[in-house]
């Protein structure tokens, strides 16, 4: 939410329908206040939906760290038909090169509710910047910001 949350709040502002996969027993009052519908990340991945989102975000470290994720998030990439971003310091050498860097220029509103829903995390003092950075592959803009590449 740090690095994505007002990248989710504009989407949902556009009119995107915002879907988290989130552990069990992880706090999603800051993802509610984003706007973002919130999912456990095990009931999803023990089921074959057929359903192919039409973008995704997720953390490197996710990524890195669950065999089941990789495996989903590469069947993904193959395809080429998701738009795909990842944030995080560095991505896994087997995907880096099929992503670019990218900013976001979220909006005030965004920028407003990030603020809230880090609090609600329990960010003391969260410092909120105008810009997200992102590495991207297969995004556009939105009509909210601007998600450009650097």
């Amino acid at each position: 939410m740090r690095n994505v949350g007002g990248w989710l709040y504009d989407q949902v502002l556009a009119g995107w329908e915002v879907t988290v996969l989130a552990r069990e027993h992880q706090d999603i009052r800051p993802l509610e206040i984003l706007g973002a519908r919130v999912i456990d990340l095990d009931s999803v991945l023990g089921t074959e939906h057929g359903m192919v989102p039409e973008a995704l975000v997720a953390s490197a470290e996710l990524y890195s760290s669950d065999e089941r994720i990789r495996a989903g998030l590469d069947r993904l990439l193959d395809r080429g038909s998701t738009k795909f971003s990842m944030w995080g310091d560095e991505l896994p050498a087997e995907i880096d090169a099929r992503f670019s860097a990218s900013e976001y220029c979220m909006s005030r509103a965004a920028q407003v509710f990030k603020r809230h829903a880090l609090v609600a995390a329990a960010v003391r003092e969260p410092v909120i910047a105008p810009i997200e950075s992102f590495r991207t592959s297969g995004f556009t803009s939105s009509k909210s910001g601007h998600l450009t590449s650097v």
